[in-house]
């Protein structure tokens, strides 16, 4: 376990500063809005206040007030924030990220999660909180072999858990945290008290009668597999070439970020209708100073490169021997519905579903999200 201190050079910024100046701009179709992509007007604005305004130097402050490590398992560094909570009878809890998100998502849930007191909540729901980042993503990347998927990841936090001394804990995530997540409670449920997850995909099921809402979010279901999964596709299956691209230009990796945060929110004209705007640079900032728009697509490509791979890695069903809890935002990518969920996860002991927010639920409803898991975790207390 070594220490770790962000310290980005100066001439990393500089660098980041003088390509968004040289950004060579597309046209585009006039009034097309977000139907075919990012508009043109919105990211020149965008990428100017990042180039002219967005202070780099403030994110990492405030990540570097947290204490962060870097350890190396099966061959991968990997980076990580470790706050202990001033309560003795704290839960050990390892937060999971996805993509296009990394552990800069879940800096607003960290406090309360640790130290509920300071934050109007009650000592005893407090929490260890351990914070990793994906091998492959910020910190944590790039890896130098192939092989990094879901179960490997899940092995590897169960051992970063071990050699931190927590016999029993907890996991949650969203995104690829939902499935690393599931399986860790999978793998090792001598150890995992539970699994709670802001995310979960549900597939069509015709032994299962759904109701008219219900039958709702499995249509949009569809039509996200349809029209909602480009990325997906490309990151799948050519990692690789579409990594020249966004290594190389800031504006295209603020593009292929910024997208994501306007469809997977809960936001009406901009990602920032749901995330601070500072908050979506500082987390399209690391993805571009670390230089891992290509290792974490690697990811995809390792594990969902097939069909029958995607069902099986986001739908289960998953053997679980610990209760899962599942905290549902509407504006989400996906829309789970409990009778395909009770199928899939056969411990699932919480459910559920709140008003407003989507995909980066720790960004967009933090108080709600740490709310629900406070609970789940209380749940496992008794």
């Amino acid at each position: 376990m070594r220490p770790f201190r962000i310290d980005i050079p100066d001439a990393d910024l500089d660098d980041l500063r003088r390509r968004l100046a040289a950004t060579r701009w597309p046209a585009e179709i006039p009034d097309a809005g977000w139907d075919r992509g990012v508009p043109l007007a919105y990211l020149q604005e965008l990428a100017e206040y990042w180039r002219t305004e967005y202070d780099w130097r403030a994110a990492e402050a405030e990540i570097n007030r947290f204490p962060q490590y870097t350890t190396e398992i099966d061959g991968a560094t990997v980076h990580f924030l470790h706050v202990r909570s001033p309560h003795p009878d704290a839960v050990p809890v390892v937060l999971t990220h996805g993509w296009p998100g990394s552990f800069a998502e879940y800096l607003d849930v960290v406090g309360p999660l640790a130290d509920p007191p300071a934050h109007g909540g009650d000592a005893a729901d407090a929490c260890h909180v351990v914070l990793p980042s994906i091998p492959g993503y910020g910190f944590s990347g790039p890896v130098r072999e192939s092989g990094w998927d879901v179960p490997r990841v899940a092995r590897a936090w169960a051992e970063l858990m071990r050699r931190l001394g927590y016999d029993r804990y907890v996991a949650q995530g969203g995104d690829w945290g939902e499935v690393i997540s599931l399986e860790l409670g999978r793998i090792d449920p001598g150890h995992v008290l539970g699994v709670h997850v802001n995310m979960l995909v549900t597939f069509p099921d015709p032994e299962v009668e759904l109701g008219e809402e219900d039958r709702a979010r499995v249509a949009h279901g569809l039509r996200f597999a349809e029209d909602g999964t480009g990325w997906q596709k490309i990151q799948s299956t050519r990692p690789q070439t579409l990594a020249y691209g966004l290594t190389d230009s800031p504006a295209g990796q603020l593009a292929w970020i910024a997208e994501k945060f306007k469809e997977w929110t809960d936001s009406e004209k901009a990602p920032e209708d749901a995330v601070p705007r500072d908050r979506l640079l500082t987390n399209v900032t690391l993805y571009w100073l670390t230089a891992t728009a290509g290792p974490s697509a690697q990811l995809y490509y390792e594990t969902t490169p097939t069909t029958p791979d995607f069902v099986r890695t986001w739908g289960g069903p998953w053997p679980l021997a610990v209760p899962v809890g599942v905290a549902v935002f509407p504006a989400d990518a996906t829309r789970p519905v409990r009778a395909l969920a009770e199928r899939a996860l056969p411990t699932l002991a919480r459910w559920t579903e709140f008003g407003r927010g989507g995909h980066f639920a720790a960004l967009e409803q933090p108080e709600e999200l740490v709310g629900d898991i406070r609970a789940f975790v209380r749940s496992l207390r008794r």
